[in-house]
């Protein structure tokens, strides 16, 4: 659900729908990072 009013209109005007399940925007790469020497709180 959008709100209605000029915050509505502009995410309306944002958002992107595309057909299927190939897009041009890739999730992001995250990568692992380890901590040997890490307290636990």
């Amino acid at each position: 659900m959008l709100p209605k009013g000029p915050l509505g209109r502009q995410m309306i005007k944002k958002l992107k729908v595309y057909t299927g399940a190939e897009h041009p925007h890739g999730a992001q790469n995250p990568t692992i990072i380890k901590f040997d020497h890490a307290k636990a709180r």
